[in-house]
């Protein structure tokens, strides 16, 4: 489609043509299709970091101030700085920090929204979702499909916070969501921890295995530890690529596809004083620094500096390029499996 070269000209009588249809609830599309129909994509969301440092400050405050319970969940949402009081990070995905403290329980209940758990800092607290519990530690990524019933406890005497990623806003945007409150504070554990693991993540599928709902995936905690010594065995052997360094995704072991369908998870190793050459594409993403240091230039004008849990975020269509000062782990998150699926994921490569 060629671009509108000059807008439709106004005069009174077109004014008084759109008032008159105004009132019965009909607009012109020719004074809204170049703002609806962009040239490239056009979004409110804006580039931002966090610094965990003043995350943690806020979530030990909050930690006094009100308790889990009365919480349901005590999160402190992320909001992007473009679109402030819509409680999204990108146009399409909330993010936020959660605090358990020691003897606390996050009550079991279960929602529409698909979630992801990155967990920054802490271990020994657990988390249970449909009858079986994982013990949580610092880099573990750990998924909620939807209607799958969770609850969260922290046994341990150290307070634990992770990163909350959900499809909030898309299932706002499809008046899908549903909620239900369990009746116990946490839900009956019905299988041992590790059970399915022990089951699908060992190049192992049961005879009789039936796919989720939705497709998610029968694996829902993915240990930084197992994740952590893939990386360091590949960067043995390559290959480095020019625009990630050593990228990989995180998958539904049963299917090979994402671990839920409307959110795709990734970890990348950036070795010391790796610069990686530009990159863009359509899906706004959430990174978090695990390891190292470095920075992230988002677009002509905004640099992420990083070091361990810092959180940031690129919009859609905007140029990134890392340099890592260290070796260093980036754990990002983003909506591409729904723009996949509908065939809209783009993305552009330079080589310099």
């Amino acid at each position: 489609m060629a671009e509108r070269t000059a807008p439709a000209a106004d005069t009174a009588e077109r004014r008084a043509f759109y008032e008159r249809i105004g009132r019965k609830h009909m607009t012109p599309l020719w004074l809204s299709l170049a703002n609806l129909v962009t040239h490239e994509p056009t979004s409110g969301c804006q580039p931002a970091s966090w610094s965990f440092a003043d995350i943690r400050e806020a979530m030990i405050e909050a930690g006094g101030l009100i308790t889990a319970k009365e919480a349901e969940r005590r999160v402190l949402i992320l909001e992007n700085p473009g679109l402030r009081g819509q409680s999204k990070i990108t146009t399409d995905l909330y993010a936020g920090v959660q605090l358990v403290l020691p003897g606390e329980i996050a009550s079991a209940h279960k929602h529409t929204q698909s979630a992801l758990r990155f967990v920054l800092e802490g271990a020994g607290a657990h988390t249970a979702v449909n009858g079986e519990k994982t013990e949580m530690h610092e880099g573990d990524f750990i998924i909620t499909p939807p209607l799958a019933w969770h609850d969260h406890s922290n046994e341990s005497s150290q307070p634990i916070f992770w990163l909350d990623g959900l499809d909030i806003p898309l299932v706002q945007f499809l008046d899908a969501s549903f909620s239900e409150h369990h009746d116990e504070d946490e839900q009956p554990i019905s299988r041992p921890e590790g059970d399915s693991i022990a089951r699908y993540g060992q190049n192992l599928l049961p005879v009789n295995h039936v796919p989720a709902p939705g497709g998610a995936s029968p694996v829902f905690s993915y240990p930084y530890s197992r994740t952590r010594e893939t990386l360091e065995q590949l960067r043995r052997t390559g290959p480095w690529d020019a625009c990630h360094g050593l990228k990989m995704r995180y998958i539904n072991p049963a299917t090979g596809g994402y671990p839920m369908a409307t959110i795709g998870a990734f970890i990348q190793l950036l070795p010391r004083s790796y610069k990686t050459t530009p990159y863009r594409s359509t899906d706004g993403t959430v990174f978090v620094a695990m390891e190292g240091r470095g920075r992230t230039r988002i677009g002509d004008d905004f640099v992420a500096e990083w070091q361990p849990r810092q959180i940031f975020v690129v919009p859609s269509w905007r140029r990134v390029v890392h340099e890592a000062d260290e070796d260093s782990v980036l754990f990002s998150f983003s909506d591409r499996p729904v723009q996949e699926a509908l065939h809209l994921f783009r993305e552009e490569r330079s080589h310099g």
